[in-house]
């Protein structure tokens, strides 16, 4: 069996036909309990009363909760204690849960917690950048500043300066499948927990703090999530804390989930950033010294907002060497939703404002956008990392090569880059991509035409693959083999749709060169893998793929010695491949080997446990090695925009994506294809809209815009760059979950692209690039002739 074999997703035929199994189609017992929270309707005030009198009257309501009545914890952050899962004595935003109806119903329960009366006295809520900034409502007390060199003199002597500002939207995550749990009470007072949740021990822990047990008196299981994005990180707490509390109220099953209106109010968001830019370039373009300003809107609670805005400053040089860096980070805290993780974790908005700077530049300084990014990428390394050169080292031409030409080079916060694949990838696409003739008829088309205008867009990533929590870079997994041959494994991976499951089972089907038939995975467990990681962080396939193989070795590597012993040949004489074992001469099935080893008391269950090696960061100084690896990509996508309206189309977005060795071509240019859509939607048609009080208005998918399956592209040409990863991944593949989501970046700068051709000016286009702001950003270019 190859694991590098394009197979389909393990439940695709499932998942079409509609028999995948889900929270909510788990068979529950017929005394169970369905629950929904009342919530606020202001974004900040005193709470002074609660009349719930008409709520405990409702039909099918059997109990009202309030603050007062939880048994222990009353907390459900994943981070530092400051999110109560029901309001003490203040509300902090429109949604936010106050009491807990239990009812016998879904409906009976949602209708009931619309008649709680509740007095509170409002105060004037802080929702956006500017009045956060004036209250000085923060997180982490000040600005996160790391530096590399002296930036501010590297500008001030630089031959050309750009500079700009401009302010990019969140994202509602829009899982197909909704925020959902269900609680069974079992003996002892222990209790069973099934979750829509991308970490499951975070669950356990949380259900254990509320109900004041040890973790073991808490099992979590997860078989499959219907889309998670970095919603599921944290959000699903609330539900699987409240089933739990209301199960051991009751003694009886209960359960919730989210309709989507509530889910949308409810949960968090990407979190919304303004980014300001200041840079010097040289004469030929290249990067002297660069300022950022970010400014991230976290919500009203910490969630993961530090480690996602640490992520978005940790991206902010993307594919470009940067010689002087300063990067300014405030974590702003306001009256809303409290923001989350979501696809990228902050990685996006850092990606989106240096590309936003480097069309700036070549718009101002009037050099082709792909050229002037080639002159600033970071050098190729080739063979394996630099050592610091004695002298400076020579160009091919044989003059010495000095400042950024010289290597090792490293990022902003002093990570060498020994992989560096973008000049490569850069070249190939863009003549697959037939990028300059294209450029040219695009150019040709806007002087002929005044109504419709084309703009071609490209851009590049290098997106570093590991959680910045050091610790969280650890997976186990638990694999059995059957005297029949047959393979049952389990790992702390959850399965959202990304085919993690899949990616897993060619793994053990391919240590032990077996059919991947023989390998059976079953749901996320905590009571079989403990102190899981979150499936985050792009890393899912190559933690617990590694996990797995380091399980399975240790069978075989039993099996092959007793086989061995028992035809007195060497252990390296004993091969497994193509459902066979060949030992001595004799060659077994792998079902007799297994019998044969299962007869002579040889140990066919193993436990697997991987950690991530050469990782050393330290948050605070923004200095170490927070990744093991880069993934890259680069997209070119043209647009048509109708100057009349600013409606546009995408017209063809041609991409290459670096996966490394790829466990699976088919999964990983699915999850290519759903990455930059999910990416493109963000900067075009995704955009959020909370009122003057805080209420999130864009609350359904009649007033949300998600992509489309007719938004994709019309011509659509997805390709894996034919590499492998240097690193000791899991057959050398790369993390594919979060990088192609920052190729949809190419689609917004396709349509400013598009704007550009209207006047002379650099566009002022913010995102989301919806059309009312295209047509607004046209208006002001028309304006200016």
């Amino acid at each position: 069996m190859s694991v590098t074999s394009p197979l389909p997703h393990d439940a695709a035929r499932l998942h079409v036909t509609g028999a995948a199994r889900y929270i909510d189609d788990i068979p529950t017992p017929r005394d169970a309990l369905h629950l929904a929270f009342g919530l606020s309707p202001v974004a900040r005030g005193k709470i002074e009363a609660m009349d719930l009198a008409a709520v405990r009257a409702a039909p099918g309501v059997l109990a009202v909760m309030t603050a007062e009545d939880l048994p222990f914890a009353n907390d459900v952050s994943p981070s530092v204690h400051d999110e109560p899962l029901l309001a003490v004595d203040r509300v902090n935003y429109v949604g936010q849960p106050v009491f807990l109806v239990v009812a016998e119903s879904h409906l009976a329960a949602r209708k009931a917690a619309k008649l709680g009366d509740l007095t509170i006295t409002e105060e004037a809520p802080i929702l956006t950048i500017d009045q956060a900034l004036a209250a000085d409502s923060r997180f982490e007390g000040g600005p996160v500043i790391w530096s590399k060199g002296d930036a501010a003199t590297a500008i001030a002597g630089a031959a050309h300066v750009v500079e700009g500002a401009f302010e990019m939207g969140g994202q509602e995550h829009f899982y197909l499948e909704g925020q959902a749990a269900l609680a069974l009470p079992q003996e002892g007072g222990d209790m069973l927990v099934h979750s829509s949740t991308q970490h499951p021990t975070e669950i356990q822990h949380k259900v254990a703090e509320a109900l004041g047990l040890a973790m073991h008196a808490v099992r979590v299981e997860v078989r499959r999530m219907g889309g998670g994005f970095g919603g599921k990180e944290s959000q699903g707490n609330a539900l699987a804390v409240s089933c739990a509390i209301a199960a051991r109220a009751t003694g009886r099953p209960c359960k919730m989930r989210y309709d989507r209106d509530d889910d949308m109010v409810i949960t968090g968001k990407r979190h919304d950033f303004r980014i300001t830019y200041r840079a010097g370039f040289d004469a030929e373009g290249r990067i002297a010294g660069v300022e950022f300003v970010q400014y991230a809107r976290c919500g009203w609670a910490m969630d993961l907002s530090l480690p996602v805005a640490d992520r978005a400053m940790l991206h902010a040089d993307n594919a470009y060497l940067l010689p002087h860096a300063r990067i300014e980070s405030h974590r702003l805290k306001t009256n809303t939703q409290s923001a989350t993780a979501y696809r990228g974790f902050g990685g996006p908005q850092g990606v989106l404002g240096i590309e936003r700077l480097m069309d700036h530049a070549a718009h101002q300084l009037g050099i082709e956008p792909v050229e002037l990014r080639r002159r600033n990428y970071y050098a190729a390394a080739q063979g394996g990392a630099a050592p610091a050169p004695a002298e400076p080292p020579r160009s091919s031409s044989g003059q010495k090569k000095t400042g950024r030409d010289a290597l090792p080079q490293s990022t902003p916060y002093g990570q060498v880059i020994e992989d560096f694949e973008l000049h490569g990838i850069t070249a190939a696409l863009l003549e697959s991509a037939d990028y300059d003739a294209r450029k040219q008829a695009v150019a040709q088309w806007n002087s002929a035409h005044g109504a419709i205008k084309k703009g071609i867009g490209f851009s590049p990533v290098k997106f570093g693959i590991s959680f910045t929590l050091t610790h969280l870079n650890q997976a186990g997994a638990l694999v059995h083999v059957y005297q029949d041959g047959s393979v049952h494994l389990n790992h702390g991976g959850t399965e959202m749709g990304q085919g993690l499951f899949q990616k897993v089972a060619q793994v053990a089907a391919s240590r032990f060169g077996i059919g991947l038939g023989a390998v059976k995975i079953t749901a996320t467990d905590t009571a079989k893998v403990p102190n899981t990681s979150a499936t985050a962080a792009s890393s899912g396939s190559d933690l617990n793929g590694m996990a797995v193989k380091a399980a399975c070795d240790e069978i075989r590597d039993r099996m092959a010695a007793y086989l061995a012993e028992q035809h007195q040949t060497s252990r390296k004489q004993v091969r497994f491949v193509d459902d066979q074992v060949e030992v001595g001469g004799e060659v077994l099935s792998f079902a007799e080997a297994a019998a044969r080893c299962y007869e002579g008391r040889v140990s066919l269950s193993a436990t697997g446990f991987y950690k991530t090696p050469k990782l050393a960061w330290d948050r605070l100084k923004g200095t170490g090695r927070p990744f093991y690896y880069f993934a890259y990509g680069a997209a070119v996508t043209e647009v048509a925009v109708d100057t009349r309206s600013g409606e546009y189309r995408i017209l063809r977005a041609d991409i290459l994506h670096d996966a490394g060795a790829s466990l699976n071509p088919a999964l990983d240019i699915g999850q290519v294809e759903g990455g930059y859509v999910q990416g493109a939607g963000w900067l075009t048609t995704e955009e959020l809209v909370w009122d003057d009080a805080g209420r999130l208005r864009t609350h359904a998918p009649s007033t949300y815009k998600i992509p489309a399956f007719s938004d994709q592209p019309d011509i659509f040409n997805v390709a894996l760059w034919d590499g492998r990863n240097r690193e000791d991944t899991i057959y050398r593949s790369k993390a594919v979950g979060e990088p192609p989501f920052m190729l949809g970046i190419s689609a917004f700068l396709a349509l400013s692209d598009a704007v550009a051709s209207c006047g002379a000016a650099y566009p002022d286009l913010d995102a989301p690039a919806t059309p009312e702001r295209v047509w607004a950003a046209i208006r002001g270019m028309r304006d200016e002739l």
